[in-house]
């Protein structure tokens, strides 16, 4: 049961992490969303959640995902933006 639990928890944080992955803004409040999204995706992973699965969801490098678990702060992807 308590296994469950964590595993519902760890899937609830991911949608989480990847709500604001997705929803992030400019500036200050970009690196607080940031902060929030990255400590998601600790407790996430803390509960069960493959770094695989934590990457995929959020379209990001395994390797990326990693770092954030490790306490590293990596760089962010670029962002690609549509020409006119």
């Amino acid at each position: 049961m308590d296994r469950r639990l964590n595993d519902t928890a760890g899937r609830l944080l991911l949608a989480v992490a990847v709500l604001l992955h997705r929803t992030v803004a400019g500036g200050p409040a970009r690196e607080r969303w940031q902060l929030r999204r990255n400590a998601a995706l600790r407790a996430a992973n803390q509960r069960g959640v493959p770094v695989a699965e934590l990457a995929a969801r959020l379209g990001l490098s395994e390797g990326w995902v990693r770092q954030v678990l490790n306490g590293r702060k990596p760089a962010e992807p670029p962002v690609i933006e549509e020409a006119a």
